[in-house]
């Protein structure tokens, strides 16, 4: 046929196999211009390479192919890039994901883990503006920066570093009560944020150096500390961001305080 191409030749120009092809057109996400009524042959337009070469790549990226059919099939251009966003956010994300999986990974099999080093502490009287709420642990990340812009939008002389509370529940269940706040002297309440006090405790204190992508395994070193040494957990972990984001782009400058209060546990015998 004049102007068609076999389906052969449509795959060696696409690079789409021709299996993919067949199913590509079973699902709609592709048909050919013309299908021979007596063979059942599928031919295809050469305006079609394009199309194709745009589903190839988008597939290649791991787009479901209902996001892909919406793509090639909607006429406005601002929707087109709408989805194309979406994915594009969700592709980042899955690669901070992977690129934290590994950081983790590489510190937990050397063979000469480094040592974290603890310090037992008591912590002072503090004034501070917070904000406090019950959040899930998916979604802490984002509550932290979201929570922080607003304090550090109305707090302007701070006291310390910025710091936030952890429930255990946020581990233990997946959601639980998230306090973010910055020291200052002179909090008051607006919107969200509440003057709070964090009042004298007893903790165990590490240094997590660096981004956040392993801070999970600084949380478990640490808990094995706390563990072997006979102690028990009394209250929510503190962080304290003595170096983070707001300071500096650079991670490798990170400096993260993780304290869990404790005290000495006891057993009773038989």
């Amino acid at each position: 046929m004049n102007g068609l191409l076999t389906i052969g030749e449509f795959s060696r120009i696409t690079h789409l196999s021709v299996k993919t092809l067949r199913r590509y057109h079973e699902s709609g996400l592709l048909e050919p211009a013309t299908v021979d009524d007596y063979s059942g042959y599928r031919y295809y337009d050469i305006e079609q390479v394009a199309t194709a070469q745009i589903i190839r790549r988008f597939r290649s990226m791991q787009m479901p192919e209902k996001e892909v059919r919406a793509i090639v099939r909607t006429p406005d251009p601002d929707a087109r890039a709408r989805l194309i966003s979406e994915h594009l956010t969700r592709l980042e994300r899955q690669l901070d994901d992977t690129r934290s999986a590994v950081t983790a990974l590489r510190r937990l099999l050397d063979p000469t883990p480094p040592t974290i080093e603890v310090r037992r502490i008591l912590t002072e009287k503090c004034s501070v503006a917070a904000i406090s709420e019950v959040v899930d642990a998916s979604d802490v990340l984002g509550w932290y920066s979201e929570a922080m812009a607003e304090i550090d939008a109305v707090v302007s002389e701070t006291t310390g570093p910025p710091g936030g509370l952890y429930d255990n529940e946020l581990f233990t269940e997946g959601r639980g009560v998230m306090t973010v706040y910055v020291p200052t002297p002179d909090a008051s309440s607006l919107n969200r944020i509440r003057p709070m006090t964090l009042h004298p405790a007893e903790l165990a204190v590490t240094v997590h150096h660096g981004s956040h992508d392993d801070i999970d395994v600084t949380y478990g070193a640490l808990g094995v500390y706390v563990e072997t040494n006979g102690l028990a957990i009394a209250g929510p972990v503190r962080e304290v961001y003595v170096v983070g984001p707001r300071d500096t782009e650079d991670s490798a400058l990170w400096r993260t305080e993780i304290g869990w209060p404790v005290f000495a546990a006891t057993s009773s015998g038989p």
